[in-house]
Protein backbone atom coordinates (compact mmCIF):
# COMPACT_ATOMS: atom_id res chain seq x y z
CA UNK A 1 0.00 0.00 0.00
CA UNK A 2 1.09 3.24 -1.35
CA UNK A 3 1.48 6.33 2.11
CA UNK A 4 -0.64 8.86 1.97
CA UNK A 5 1.69 11.56 0.42
CA UNK A 6 2.37 9.13 -2.78
CA UNK A 7 -1.50 8.47 -2.77
CA UNK A 8 -1.81 11.86 -3.66
CA UNK A 9 0.92 12.61 -5.52
CA UNK A 10 -0.77 9.76 -7.82
CA UNK A 11 -4.04 11.40 -7.93
CA UNK A 12 -2.60 14.85 -8.79
CA UNK A 13 -0.86 13.07 -11.47
CA UNK A 14 -3.71 11.40 -13.21
CA UNK A 15 -5.95 14.12 -12.72
CA UNK A 16 -4.01 15.61 -15.41
CA UNK A 17 -5.55 13.57 -17.89
CA UNK A 18 -9.08 14.38 -16.76
CA UNK A 19 -8.18 18.42 -16.75
CA UNK A 20 -6.62 18.09 -20.28
CA UNK A 21 -9.56 15.92 -21.75
CA UNK A 22 -12.34 18.09 -20.39
CA UNK A 23 -10.71 21.64 -20.82
CA UNK A 24 -10.48 20.60 -24.40
CA UNK A 25 -14.44 20.68 -24.90
CA UNK A 26 -14.56 24.05 -23.65
CA UNK A 27 -11.52 25.81 -25.45
CA UNK A 28 -12.62 25.73 -28.84
CA UNK A 29 -16.01 27.32 -28.24
CA UNK A 30 -15.17 30.86 -27.90
CA UNK A 31 -12.45 30.67 -30.12
CA UNK A 32 -14.22 29.17 -33.41
CA UNK A 33 -15.06 32.85 -35.38
CA UNK A 34 -10.74 33.15 -34.78
CA UNK A 35 -10.26 29.94 -36.34
CA UNK A 36 -12.75 29.96 -38.95
CA UNK A 37 -10.78 33.46 -39.81
CA UNK A 38 -6.83 31.83 -39.42
CA UNK A 39 -7.99 28.56 -41.64
CA UNK A 40 -10.53 29.71 -44.15
CA UNK A 41 -12.76 26.81 -42.74
CA UNK A 42 -15.99 26.76 -43.60
CA UNK A 43 -18.92 26.77 -41.37
CA UNK A 44 -19.10 22.35 -41.59
CA UNK A 45 -15.99 21.99 -40.23
CA UNK A 46 -15.98 25.11 -37.88
CA UNK A 47 -19.23 22.13 -36.41
CA UNK A 48 -16.72 19.06 -36.62
CA UNK A 49 -14.30 20.82 -34.58
CA UNK A 50 -16.37 20.56 -31.34
CA UNK A 51 -18.09 17.67 -32.48
CA UNK A 52 -15.53 15.17 -34.08
CA UNK A 53 -13.33 15.40 -30.36
CA UNK A 54 -16.81 14.43 -28.47
CA UNK A 55 -17.33 11.31 -31.12
CA UNK A 56 -13.66 10.40 -30.59
CA UNK A 57 -14.23 10.65 -27.26
CA UNK A 58 -17.67 8.82 -26.23
CA UNK A 59 -16.46 5.77 -29.04
CA UNK A 60 -13.90 4.63 -26.99
CA UNK A 61 -14.26 5.31 -23.60
CA UNK A 62 -15.57 1.63 -22.60
CA UNK A 63 -12.46 -0.10 -24.76
CA UNK A 64 -9.94 2.54 -22.59
CA UNK A 65 -11.24 1.50 -19.33
CA UNK A 66 -11.42 -2.03 -20.47
CA UNK A 67 -7.86 -1.58 -21.72
CA UNK A 68 -6.41 -0.09 -18.38
CA UNK A 69 -7.87 -3.44 -16.95
CA UNK A 70 -5.93 -5.90 -19.10
CA UNK A 71 -2.82 -4.18 -19.88
CA UNK A 72 -2.18 -1.97 -17.11
CA UNK A 73 -3.85 1.28 -16.10
CA UNK A 74 -0.41 2.97 -15.68
CA UNK A 75 0.49 1.84 -19.64
CA UNK A 76 -2.48 3.12 -21.08
CA UNK A 77 -2.70 6.10 -19.23
CA UNK A 78 0.85 7.35 -20.28
CA UNK A 79 -0.39 5.75 -24.07
CA UNK A 80 -3.07 8.48 -24.10
CA UNK A 81 -1.72 10.82 -22.54
CA UNK A 82 1.12 10.91 -25.40
CA UNK A 83 -1.29 10.85 -27.94
CA UNK A 84 -3.04 13.43 -26.77
CA UNK A 85 0.24 16.02 -26.43
CA UNK A 86 1.09 14.80 -29.79
CA UNK A 87 -2.48 15.46 -31.07
CA UNK A 88 -2.29 18.73 -29.36
CA UNK A 89 0.61 19.59 -31.18
CA UNK A 90 -0.74 19.17 -34.61
CA UNK A 91 -4.15 20.81 -33.92
CA UNK A 92 -1.79 23.90 -33.52
CA UNK A 93 0.07 23.56 -36.76
CA UNK A 94 -2.81 22.53 -38.97
CA UNK A 95 -3.14 24.29 -42.27
CA UNK A 96 -6.68 23.56 -43.09
CA UNK A 97 -10.28 22.43 -41.17
CA UNK A 98 -9.48 18.87 -42.69
CA UNK A 99 -6.42 18.56 -40.98
CA UNK A 100 -7.39 19.92 -37.99
CA UNK A 101 -10.31 17.93 -37.25
CA UNK A 102 -8.27 14.82 -37.89
CA UNK A 103 -6.05 15.88 -35.20
CA UNK A 104 -8.93 16.48 -33.63
CA UNK A 105 -10.57 12.92 -33.58
CA UNK A 106 -6.99 11.39 -32.86
CA UNK A 107 -7.30 13.59 -29.63
CA UNK A 108 -10.29 12.54 -28.59
CA UNK A 109 -9.49 8.93 -29.09
CA UNK A 110 -6.15 9.59 -26.75
CA UNK A 111 -8.65 11.27 -24.05
CA UNK A 112 -10.81 8.27 -23.77
CA UNK A 113 -7.54 6.34 -22.96
CA UNK A 114 -6.45 8.52 -20.50
CA UNK A 115 -9.48 9.46 -18.57
CA UNK A 116 -11.16 6.23 -17.54
CA UNK A 117 -7.87 5.44 -16.23
CA UNK A 118 -8.11 8.33 -13.21
CA UNK A 119 -11.23 6.96 -12.15
CA UNK A 120 -9.87 3.55 -11.98
CA UNK A 121 -6.78 4.72 -10.06
CA UNK A 122 -8.93 7.05 -7.37
CA UNK A 123 -10.51 3.32 -6.32
CA UNK A 124 -7.63 1.52 -6.03
CA UNK A 125 -5.68 4.53 -3.99
CA UNK A 126 -8.26 5.17 -1.89
CA UNK A 127 -10.16 1.71 -1.29
CA UNK A 128 -11.98 3.06 2.43
CA UNK A 129 -15.91 4.41 1.20
CA UNK A 130 -15.48 7.94 2.81
CA UNK A 131 -11.58 8.45 1.20
CA UNK A 132 -13.04 7.51 -1.98
CA UNK A 133 -15.88 9.55 -2.13
CA UNK A 134 -13.67 12.77 -0.58
CA UNK A 135 -11.16 12.00 -3.86
CA UNK A 136 -13.64 11.44 -6.40
CA UNK A 137 -15.33 14.71 -5.08
CA UNK A 138 -12.30 16.58 -5.97
CA UNK A 139 -11.38 14.79 -8.73
CA UNK A 140 -14.74 16.45 -10.22
CA UNK A 141 -13.59 19.47 -8.98
CA UNK A 142 -10.58 19.75 -11.15
CA UNK A 143 -13.08 18.95 -13.88
CA UNK A 144 -15.72 21.03 -13.10
CA UNK A 145 -12.72 23.96 -12.92
CA UNK A 146 -11.42 22.86 -16.25
CA UNK A 147 -14.81 23.44 -18.27
CA UNK A 148 -14.64 27.10 -16.60
CA UNK A 149 -10.91 27.59 -17.71
CA UNK A 150 -11.63 26.46 -21.03
CA UNK A 151 -13.64 28.76 -21.88
CA UNK A 152 -12.34 31.66 -20.33
CA UNK A 153 -9.02 30.83 -21.97
CA UNK A 154 -10.77 30.29 -25.25
CA UNK A 155 -11.91 33.85 -25.05
CA UNK A 156 -8.12 35.28 -24.02
CA UNK A 157 -5.67 33.24 -26.11
CA UNK A 158 -7.14 33.96 -29.59
CA UNK A 159 -6.62 37.63 -29.07
CA UNK A 160 -2.79 37.55 -27.96
CA UNK A 161 -0.88 38.36 -30.52
CA UNK A 162 2.32 36.55 -30.32
CA UNK A 163 4.87 34.96 -32.65
CA UNK A 164 1.47 32.96 -34.26
CA UNK A 165 -1.85 33.23 -34.51
CA UNK A 166 -3.73 33.29 -31.02
CA UNK A 167 -6.11 31.06 -31.84
CA UNK A 168 -3.11 28.06 -32.06
CA UNK A 169 -2.24 28.64 -28.26
CA UNK A 170 -5.24 27.09 -27.19
CA UNK A 171 -3.97 23.48 -28.36
CA UNK A 172 -0.02 24.95 -27.97
CA UNK A 173 -0.48 25.11 -24.17
CA UNK A 174 -1.43 21.24 -23.69
CA UNK A 175 2.13 20.59 -24.45
CA UNK A 176 4.12 21.46 -21.50
CA UNK A 177 1.06 20.09 -18.89
CA UNK A 178 1.28 17.12 -21.20
CA UNK A 179 4.97 16.49 -20.74
CA UNK A 180 4.85 17.24 -17.32
CA UNK A 181 2.07 14.72 -16.69
CA UNK A 182 3.89 12.23 -18.83
CA UNK A 183 7.21 12.51 -16.93
CA UNK A 184 5.88 12.32 -13.76
CA UNK A 185 3.44 9.34 -14.45
CA UNK A 186 6.59 7.32 -15.93
CA UNK A 187 8.91 8.06 -12.92
CA UNK A 188 6.00 8.17 -9.65
CA UNK A 189 2.73 6.03 -11.18
CA UNK A 190 2.62 2.84 -9.93
CA UNK A 191 1.33 0.10 -12.20
CA UNK A 192 -1.40 -1.81 -11.49
CA UNK A 193 -2.20 -5.43 -11.34
CA UNK A 194 -3.45 -7.01 -14.81
CA UNK A 195 -6.19 -8.54 -15.43
CA UNK A 196 -4.80 -10.98 -18.13
CA UNK A 197 -6.84 -14.32 -16.78
CA UNK A 198 -9.15 -13.79 -19.98
CA UNK A 199 -8.42 -12.53 -23.77
CA UNK A 200 -9.58 -8.59 -24.11
CA UNK A 201 -12.77 -8.73 -26.10
CA UNK A 202 -12.01 -7.52 -29.51
CA UNK A 203 -15.15 -8.65 -30.66
CA UNK A 204 -17.00 -6.20 -28.17
CA UNK A 205 -14.96 -3.66 -29.54
CA UNK A 206 -16.10 -4.09 -32.75
CA UNK A 207 -19.59 -3.77 -31.87
CA UNK A 208 -19.51 -1.37 -29.63
CA UNK A 209 -17.55 1.14 -31.04
CA UNK A 210 -19.51 1.73 -34.66
CA UNK A 211 -22.56 1.26 -32.79
CA UNK A 212 -21.61 4.18 -30.70
CA UNK A 213 -20.68 6.23 -33.72
CA UNK A 214 -23.61 5.57 -35.81
CA UNK A 215 -25.62 6.72 -32.60
CA UNK A 216 -23.86 9.94 -31.96
CA UNK A 217 -22.26 11.28 -35.17
CA UNK A 218 -26.11 11.97 -36.54
CA UNK A 219 -27.29 13.46 -33.23
CA UNK A 220 -24.28 16.19 -33.81
CA UNK A 221 -24.85 16.57 -37.65
CA UNK A 222 -28.11 15.37 -38.68
CA UNK A 223 -30.30 18.79 -37.36
CA UNK A 224 -28.00 21.30 -38.85
CA UNK A 225 -28.29 18.95 -42.65
CA UNK A 226 -31.87 18.53 -42.22
CA UNK A 227 -31.80 15.12 -41.14
CA UNK A 228 -30.99 13.98 -44.56
CA UNK A 229 -32.25 9.89 -45.11
CA UNK A 230 -28.64 8.79 -44.31
CA UNK A 231 -28.40 10.19 -40.32
CA UNK A 232 -31.79 8.07 -40.29
CA UNK A 233 -29.93 4.81 -41.53
CA UNK A 234 -27.64 5.09 -39.11
CA UNK A 235 -29.72 5.23 -36.03
CA UNK A 236 -31.37 2.11 -37.39
CA UNK A 237 -27.75 0.70 -37.35
CA UNK A 238 -26.93 1.87 -34.03
CA UNK A 239 -29.96 0.16 -32.59
CA UNK A 240 -28.99 -2.97 -34.56
CA UNK A 241 -25.06 -2.96 -33.88
CA UNK A 242 -26.02 -2.24 -30.20
CA UNK A 243 -28.65 -5.11 -30.01
CA UNK A 244 -25.99 -7.20 -31.59
CA UNK A 245 -23.32 -6.16 -28.66
CA UNK A 246 -26.18 -6.65 -26.06
CA UNK A 247 -26.47 -10.44 -26.72
CA UNK A 248 -22.49 -10.83 -27.82
CA UNK A 249 -21.67 -9.62 -24.29
CA UNK A 250 -24.37 -11.97 -22.67
CA UNK A 251 -23.10 -14.99 -24.64
CA UNK A 252 -19.65 -14.34 -23.43
CA UNK A 253 -20.33 -13.91 -19.80
CA UNK A 254 -22.47 -16.92 -19.92
CA UNK A 255 -19.39 -19.48 -21.59
CA UNK A 256 -17.67 -17.37 -18.92
CA UNK A 257 -15.43 -15.05 -20.92
CA UNK A 258 -14.07 -11.20 -20.10
CA UNK A 259 -17.01 -8.97 -21.68
CA UNK A 260 -16.28 -5.67 -22.42
CA UNK A 261 -19.31 -4.43 -20.42
CA UNK A 262 -19.89 -7.07 -17.65
CA UNK A 263 -23.46 -6.99 -17.32
CA UNK A 264 -22.99 -7.20 -13.66
CA UNK A 265 -22.49 -3.97 -13.33
CA UNK A 266 -26.08 -3.05 -13.80
CA UNK A 267 -26.98 -5.25 -10.46
CA UNK A 268 -25.66 -2.27 -8.47
CA UNK A 269 -28.92 0.24 -7.90
CA UNK A 270 -25.73 2.89 -6.90
CA UNK A 271 -24.14 2.57 -10.58
CA UNK A 272 -27.55 1.82 -12.43
CA UNK A 273 -29.75 5.04 -11.12
CA UNK A 274 -26.44 6.82 -10.98
CA UNK A 275 -25.85 6.24 -14.65
CA UNK A 276 -29.53 7.26 -15.42
CA UNK A 277 -29.03 10.33 -13.48
CA UNK A 278 -25.86 11.17 -15.10
CA UNK A 279 -27.50 10.82 -18.51
CA UNK A 280 -30.47 13.42 -17.79
CA UNK A 281 -27.78 16.03 -15.93
CA UNK A 282 -25.52 16.16 -18.97
CA UNK A 283 -28.30 16.46 -21.45
CA UNK A 284 -28.48 19.62 -19.74
CA UNK A 285 -25.06 21.06 -18.34
CA UNK A 286 -23.05 21.16 -21.39
CA UNK A 287 -26.24 22.13 -23.82
CA UNK A 288 -26.94 25.40 -21.42
CA UNK A 289 -23.15 26.80 -22.31
CA UNK A 290 -23.92 26.83 -25.93
CA UNK A 291 -27.95 28.09 -25.86
CA UNK A 292 -26.99 30.53 -23.22
CA UNK A 293 -23.81 31.79 -25.11
CA UNK A 294 -25.89 32.56 -28.42
CA UNK A 295 -28.75 34.08 -26.62
CA UNK A 296 -26.31 36.47 -24.72
CA UNK A 297 -24.57 37.49 -27.57
CA UNK A 298 -27.15 37.29 -30.67
CA UNK A 299 -30.18 37.68 -28.86
CA UNK A 300 -29.08 40.20 -26.04
CA UNK A 301 -26.21 41.91 -27.94
CA UNK A 302 -23.69 41.62 -25.37
CA UNK A 303 -20.25 41.20 -26.90
CA UNK A 304 -18.49 38.01 -26.62
CA UNK A 305 -15.92 39.25 -24.02
CA UNK A 306 -18.99 40.21 -21.48
CA UNK A 307 -20.34 37.07 -21.98
CA UNK A 308 -17.28 35.52 -20.99
CA UNK A 309 -16.58 38.00 -18.15
CA UNK A 310 -20.20 36.67 -17.31
CA UNK A 311 -19.54 33.02 -17.39
CA UNK A 312 -16.78 33.57 -14.78
CA UNK A 313 -19.66 34.36 -12.18
CA UNK A 314 -21.07 31.06 -13.10
CA UNK A 315 -17.19 29.39 -12.35
CA UNK A 316 -16.66 31.28 -9.25
CA UNK A 317 -20.09 29.44 -7.98
CA UNK A 318 -19.25 26.28 -9.03
CA UNK A 319 -16.01 26.43 -7.31
CA UNK A 320 -17.10 27.92 -4.01
CA UNK A 321 -20.49 25.06 -4.17
CA UNK A 322 -17.69 22.28 -5.13
CA UNK A 323 -15.74 22.70 -2.40
CA UNK A 324 -18.66 22.96 -0.18
CA UNK A 325 -20.53 19.70 -1.18
CA UNK A 326 -17.47 17.56 -0.66
CA UNK A 327 -17.52 18.40 2.74
CA UNK A 328 -21.09 17.85 3.34
CA UNK A 329 -21.10 15.00 1.55
CA UNK A 330 -20.43 12.90 4.03
CA UNK A 331 -23.31 14.13 6.56
CA UNK A 332 -26.04 14.60 4.29
CA UNK A 333 -25.34 12.55 1.46
CA UNK A 334 -27.42 13.21 -1.27
CA UNK A 335 -29.67 15.45 -0.11
CA UNK A 336 -26.61 17.98 -1.29
CA UNK A 337 -27.13 17.20 -4.78
CA UNK A 338 -30.99 16.99 -4.72
CA UNK A 339 -30.44 20.28 -3.25
CA UNK A 340 -28.26 21.48 -6.19
CA UNK A 341 -30.38 20.76 -8.96
CA UNK A 342 -33.49 22.52 -7.43
CA UNK A 343 -30.78 25.55 -7.22
CA UNK A 344 -30.42 24.98 -10.94
CA UNK A 345 -34.10 24.69 -11.99
CA UNK A 346 -34.73 27.99 -9.70
CA UNK A 347 -31.00 29.42 -11.83
CA UNK A 348 -33.37 28.89 -14.89
CA UNK A 349 -36.71 30.57 -13.90
CA UNK A 350 -34.54 33.35 -12.93
CA UNK A 351 -33.08 33.64 -16.72
CA UNK A 352 -36.15 33.02 -17.97
CA UNK A 353 -37.84 35.88 -16.33
CA UNK A 354 -35.39 38.60 -15.94
CA UNK A 355 -32.64 37.65 -18.93
CA UNK A 356 -34.87 38.96 -21.79
CA UNK A 357 -34.36 42.76 -21.91
CA UNK A 358 -30.76 44.42 -23.19
CA UNK A 359 -31.13 46.79 -19.88
CA UNK A 360 -30.90 44.46 -17.51
CA UNK A 361 -27.97 45.48 -14.93
CA UNK A 362 -24.70 43.41 -14.74
CA UNK A 363 -25.19 42.73 -11.14
CA UNK A 364 -28.46 40.62 -12.30
CA UNK A 365 -26.19 39.10 -15.01
CA UNK A 366 -23.78 38.37 -12.28
CA UNK A 367 -25.90 37.15 -9.70
CA UNK A 368 -28.03 34.73 -11.76
CA UNK A 369 -25.24 33.06 -13.11
CA UNK A 370 -23.66 32.42 -10.04
CA UNK A 371 -26.77 31.29 -8.50
CA UNK A 372 -26.16 28.43 -11.68
CA UNK A 373 -23.21 27.57 -10.96
CA UNK A 374 -23.96 27.12 -7.31
CA UNK A 375 -26.28 24.51 -8.25
CA UNK A 376 -24.00 22.79 -10.66
CA UNK A 377 -21.46 22.82 -8.13
CA UNK A 378 -23.17 20.99 -5.19
CA UNK A 379 -23.87 18.34 -8.18
CA UNK A 380 -21.41 17.39 -10.49
CA UNK A 381 -18.43 16.32 -8.27
CA UNK A 382 -20.32 13.83 -6.46
CA UNK A 383 -22.63 12.83 -9.19
CA UNK A 384 -19.45 10.05 -9.97
CA UNK A 385 -18.94 9.30 -6.94
CA UNK A 386 -22.08 8.28 -5.81
CA UNK A 387 -22.51 6.18 -8.87
CA UNK A 388 -19.29 4.00 -8.24
CA UNK A 389 -19.08 4.32 -4.61
CA UNK A 390 -20.04 0.49 -4.82
CA UNK A 391 -17.65 -0.55 -7.30
CA UNK A 392 -15.34 -3.34 -6.60
CA UNK A 393 -11.55 -3.30 -8.07
CA UNK A 394 -11.86 -5.97 -10.50
CA UNK A 395 -14.99 -3.67 -12.34
CA UNK A 396 -13.26 -0.17 -11.83
CA UNK A 397 -11.79 0.25 -15.43
CA UNK A 398 -15.30 -0.97 -16.93
CA UNK A 399 -17.50 0.86 -14.65
CA UNK A 400 -15.84 4.31 -15.06
CA UNK A 401 -15.26 3.85 -18.80
CA UNK A 402 -19.02 2.96 -19.07
CA UNK A 403 -20.14 5.72 -16.78
CA UNK A 404 -17.61 8.43 -19.17
CA UNK A 405 -18.58 6.87 -22.27
CA UNK A 406 -23.05 7.62 -21.41
CA UNK A 407 -21.38 11.05 -19.80
CA UNK A 408 -20.08 12.18 -23.02
CA UNK A 409 -22.62 10.74 -25.29
CA UNK A 410 -25.40 12.76 -23.20
CA UNK A 411 -23.41 15.66 -24.15
CA UNK A 412 -23.47 15.15 -27.46
CA UNK A 413 -26.75 14.38 -27.32
CA UNK A 414 -27.92 17.43 -25.38
CA UNK A 415 -26.27 20.00 -27.57
CA UNK A 416 -28.10 18.65 -30.57
CA UNK A 417 -31.55 17.81 -28.66
CA UNK A 418 -31.63 21.41 -26.42
CA UNK A 419 -29.64 23.30 -29.03
CA UNK A 420 -32.06 22.06 -31.76
CA UNK A 421 -35.10 23.33 -29.36
CA UNK A 422 -33.01 26.52 -29.00
CA UNK A 423 -32.90 26.76 -32.86
CA UNK A 424 -35.82 25.88 -34.02
CA UNK A 425 -37.87 28.08 -31.97
CA UNK A 426 -35.13 31.24 -33.28
CA UNK A 427 -36.12 30.49 -37.11
CA UNK A 428 -34.36 31.53 -39.70
CA UNK A 429 -34.21 35.32 -38.98
CA UNK A 430 -34.71 35.80 -35.29
CA UNK A 431 -35.39 38.76 -33.06
CA UNK A 432 -35.21 39.47 -29.29
CA UNK A 433 -38.46 38.21 -29.31
CA UNK A 434 -37.89 35.06 -31.16
CA UNK A 435 -34.24 34.61 -29.50
CA UNK A 436 -36.50 35.27 -26.06
CA UNK A 437 -39.12 32.11 -26.95
CA UNK A 438 -35.96 29.72 -27.64
CA UNK A 439 -34.73 30.39 -24.56
CA UNK A 440 -37.79 29.82 -23.02
CA UNK A 441 -38.39 26.61 -24.45
CA UNK A 442 -35.12 25.66 -24.38
CA UNK A 443 -34.76 26.31 -20.72
CA UNK A 444 -38.65 24.42 -19.95
CA UNK A 445 -36.89 21.22 -22.02
CA UNK A 446 -33.98 21.22 -19.86
CA UNK A 447 -35.81 22.27 -16.24
CA UNK A 448 -37.73 18.74 -17.47
CA UNK A 449 -34.45 16.69 -17.56
CA UNK A 450 -33.41 17.92 -14.04
CA UNK A 451 -36.60 16.55 -12.63
CA UNK A 452 -35.80 13.10 -13.81
CA UNK A 453 -32.37 13.54 -12.06
CA UNK A 454 -34.14 14.91 -9.02
CA UNK A 455 -36.00 11.49 -9.46
CA UNK A 456 -33.35 8.89 -9.31
CA UNK A 457 -31.30 10.87 -7.09
CA UNK A 458 -34.68 10.47 -4.67
CA UNK A 459 -34.28 6.73 -5.29
CA UNK A 460 -31.14 6.26 -4.82
CA UNK A 461 -30.03 4.75 -1.15
CA UNK A 462 -28.13 7.17 1.05
CA UNK A 463 -26.32 5.18 3.16
CA UNK A 464 -22.49 4.22 2.58
CA UNK A 465 -21.42 1.21 0.65
CA UNK A 466 -22.23 -1.97 2.41
CA UNK A 467 -18.54 -3.83 3.55
CA UNK A 468 -17.92 -7.44 4.00
CA UNK A 469 -16.20 -8.55 6.92
CA UNK A 470 -13.67 -11.97 6.51
CA UNK A 471 -13.35 -14.57 9.13
CA UNK A 472 -10.25 -12.90 10.17
CA UNK A 473 -12.33 -9.36 11.13
CA UNK A 474 -10.52 -7.56 8.60
CA UNK A 475 -12.55 -5.44 5.40
CA UNK A 476 -13.48 -7.35 2.57
CA UNK A 477 -13.61 -5.67 -0.65
CA UNK A 478 -16.88 -4.21 -1.82
CA UNK A 479 -19.57 -6.90 -3.65
CA UNK A 480 -21.64 -5.88 -6.47
CA UNK A 481 -25.56 -6.14 -4.96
Amino acid sequence: MQNNTSRWLSMAIVSAGIFLAVIDIFIVNVALPAIKRGLNGTNSELQLVVAIYLLGYSCLLITGGRLGDYYGRKKIFLTGMFLFTLASGFCGLAQSGLQLNIARFVQGLAAALMTPQGVSYIQVLFPEPKERMKAIGIYGIIAGSASVIGQFLGGVLPDTHFAIEGWRLIFFINLPLGLIASVSAAIFLHETPRNTSQRFDYGGVALLTPALFCLVFPVIQGRELGWPAWSILLFLAAIALLFLFSRDQQRKLAQGKAPLIDARLFRNKDFRTGLYASIFYFLVQESYFLITGVFFQDGLGLASHTTGAYFVFQGIGYVIASVLSVKLIPALGKKVLMAGVMIMIVSFVLHCVFLVTRSVPPYVFSAILFTYGVGCGAVLPSLLAFSLKGIPHEFAGAASGTYYTAQQSAIAMGAAVVGGVFFYYAGNTPGLTAYVTAYRAAAIFSIAMLVIVLICLYSMPDHQTTVSRTASGKKARPVVN
